[in-house]
């Protein structure tokens, strides 16, 4: 089955006043379908066109270099953003509670350590990209990618991700990044973050 954008799950103005409704619609409707839509001509008629874009993402060393790039960049746009939308919540903000929150005090010492983690991570990203907080096998970490890289590419589940491209924040904030990625953490969807975790640990355990 080709790719699709999954609709919002709140209305667009839903998360104002920290990421506005033209934001919203233009990241959702425009940005998020041009790499829907750049994934699935890239992916017709091969062998690949029903995979998931996880598995996609898992394998792009197989592909043909001539489609490797924009594989790249398309199926990693879209994985990227499907994981944006659901990450985010109207009734956001707060803190993580249970095993998540647990293990990001056992990692980062506070919540206040993590988000100054992910923040640094996103306001040094050179141009484009995304900051992550993932589990990579074995415990809680946190980086940044450049342009729609995801960090499925090297076998790390993400958890969380905040977008840095400019068309995710600059109708509101302009070149102020710090300012959006400091609004953004009022926008987490925690419930959301910790059902990802919690499915990164089983994967793990199923496997040993």
């Amino acid at each position: 089955m080709a790719f699709e954008v999954p609709p919002l799950p709140y209305d667009y103005d839903a998360l104002e006043p920290h990421i506005d409704e033209q934001t919203m619609r233009l990241h959702h409707d425009k940005h998020h379908q041009a790499y829907v839509d750049k994934a699935n001509a890239a992916l017709a008629d091969t062998d690949w066109a029903h995979e998931s874009v996880e598995h996609v993402l898992s394998i792009l060393d197989t592909f043909p270099e001539d489609k490797r790039t924009v594989i790249r960049n398309n199926a990693g746009g879209h994985a990227n953003h499907t994981l944006f939308w659901e990450i985010m919540s109207p009734d956001g903000g707060g803190e993580p509670e249970g095993d998540l929150g647990d293990a990001i005090n056992d990692v980062f010492g506070s919540l206040d350590e993590l988000k100054k983690a992910v923040n640094e991570g996103g306001v040094n990203r050179f141009g484009s990209g995304w900051s992550w907080l993932v589990y990579d096998g074995t415990g809680l970490a946190v980086y940044s990618t450049a342009n729609q890289d995801s960090p499925i590419m090297q076998s790390d589940e993400p958890l969380l991700g905040i977008d840095v491209w400019e068309h995710a924040y600059y109708l509101k904030y302009e070149n102020r990044r710090p300012d959006y990625l400091e609004a953004w953490w009022n926008v987490v969807n925690w419930p959301a973050v910790a059902d990802r975790y919690a499915r990164a640990i089983g994967k793990v355990r199923a496997a040993t």
